[in-house]
């Protein structure tokens, strides 16, 4: 049964994920109120109500919780990119707010938010998502001006997701009944290694690219200076350097739950080939 009442609250807003997801439950006509700490910074989509708040200060959630029935929900602090401790006060919040749906996005193993939010008895729905394939956005500058793609553990293979998939299958989860207590691995039709993303890039932008790797401490540093916190730069390079093994096996669970077959990265190549020229 799909739900057309109520609010859905979508933190992460102005990011990647959230934006999409917000964009869709909108597409579709529902309404949406977007969650972010600086709302004079952000631009929403017509018919989006804004509210202020930050996951990690529960209490600053009450105002963007009233009337919301469900709630799109991250599990790291937008700000730090660290996994959040607020678990507990998240779920109390949402709890007491009445909301209906949690779909929460989480990084694969189980920590305080999940927990906190599965024992307050909410009908969660966790989404697995491996890794994004706009995470290969990181690569446009160094392949506009260099031709070079630099990074560690060149031997990888990631079960990438698009984005798009990933924010259609929340908006189901968040919209329909019958996802509660689920817990879905979310990936896109292929297993990909660096040498496949760069040699599919290369053939769309018509030229050669060049894999230089780094050294483990060259990657920590890296993320340092793109202001990662120690705990977000760790949970990443952990995940690089010993990826669980759903990491790199195809799930089917995107085709199943849209009735289609998964986006490949050639789609998304096709759809951001620009940004790299």
């Amino acid at each position: 049964m799909i739900d057309d009442n109520g609010i859905t609250l979508v933190a992460g807003a102005t990011g990647n994920i959230g934006g999409r997801v917000l964009a869709e439950l909108r597409r579709r006509g529902h309404r949406v109120r977007a969650l972010t700490r600086s709302p004079e910074r952000a631009v929403f989509p017509d018919g989006v109500e804004v509210a202020v708040g930050d996951l990690a200060d529960p209490g600053s959630l009450r105002p963007a919780l009233a009337g919301a029935s469900a709630m799109f929900l991250l599990t790291y602090d937008a700000a730090t990119g660290a996994p959040l401790r607020t678990g507990p006060e998240l779920a109390g919040e949402i709890a007491a707010a009445g909301v209906r749906r949690v779909s929460t996005l989480w990084g694969g193993e189980p920590g305080p938010v999940e927990r906190a939010i599965e024992a307050a008895g909410l009908a969660q729905t966790t989404l697995r998502a491996v890794e994004f394939m706009s995470n290969t956005l990181g690569w446009v500058e160094s392949i506009r001006d260099e031709g070079v793609v630099r990074e560690a553990f060149p031997a990888l293979r990631s079960a990438m997701v698009h984005d798009a998939d990933l924010a259609e299958v929340a908006v189901r989860t968040l919209t329909e009944d019958g996802h509660g207590g689920r817990d879905y691995v979310l990936t896109g039709p292929e297993v990909l290694t660096f040498a496949d993303r760069i040699r599919q890039l290369g053939a769309v932008l018509g030229r050669d690219i060049r894999f230089v790797e780094l050294t483990e401490k060259q990657a920590r540093a890296r993320m340092r200076g793109w202001g990662y916190s120690p705990a977000a730069v760790e949970h990443v390079i952990g995940w690089y350097a010993d990826p669980p093994p759903e990491g790199y096996t195809v799930d089917p669970a995107v085709a199943q739950l849209l009735g289609r077959p998964a986006r490949t990265f050639a789609d998304w190549v096709a759809e951001h080939s620009g940004a790299f020229r």
